[in-house]
């Protein structure tokens, strides 16, 4: 007979999980299963690739739970990060398979593919200068545009005030955007007729 794990915090499920306790893992999962599915979905967009994702990154959470250390994050966002971490490791590694040529496929249209350059590439820039920001800022702004988390869920999962939050986050998005103008800058510096003749 299983045994009741919901009285436990997220904290003491992972030192259960560190000693190889499947239940806990099962009891993480339904804590965080749907929040981390709806994660991963926001970044690879493909409801197989988001499940896979998922699948992976609680299977990090088995084998690494021995690693895990509750004074430097709470579990949640520890396993969240772990969730992120795998979409984007599913992005990369499908990226190539997307961009192979197929021969029998439909040439798309001018418009639609100059349209689809540009989106991947303002997806690549934001993604770069969120790299850039510090971490607390960029996990903030992960967990609330990607993770779909709103400021007060942040503060309760962070346990942070939900001044400190908001703080975290617009210091996070005014750095973004300096960050994202200094690269369209960069890139109009490159387009000026002494580099392009």
């Amino acid at each position: 007979m299983a045994r009741d794990l919901a009285h436990l915090s997220d904290e003491a499920l992972v030192a259960l999980v560190a000693r190889a306790d499947d239940g806990a893992l099962a009891e993480l999962y339904d804590r965080f299963g749907h929040v981390a599915y709806g994660l991963a979905l926001r970044v690879v967009r493909d409801p197989a690739l988001a499940e896979d994702a998922v699948q992976e990154a609680f299977l990090a959470v088995w084998r690494s739970a021995a690693r895990f250390v509750p004074e430097r994050a709470k579990a949640s966002t520890w396993i969240l990060t772990l969730v992120h971490r795998r979409a984007v490791d599913v992005v990369r590694r499908e990226e190539p398979r997307r961009t192979e040529p197929l021969e029998a496929a439909p040439q798309p249209s001018a418009n639609l593919t100059e349209d689809e350059a540009w989106l991947r590439l303002r997806r690549t820039r934001v993604q770069e200068a969120l790299r850039k920001l510090p971490d607390q800022q960029r996990e903030a702004l992960e967990l609330a545009y990607f993770g779909g988390f709103t400021q007060s869920e942040l503060a309760d999962r962070l346990g942070e005030p939900l001044g400190t939050i908001k703080s975290r986050m617009f210091t996070g998005l005014a750095r973004l955007r300096e960050l994202l103008a200094d690269t369209g800058r960069e890139e109009e510096r490159w387009n000026t007729p002494e580099f392009t003749s």
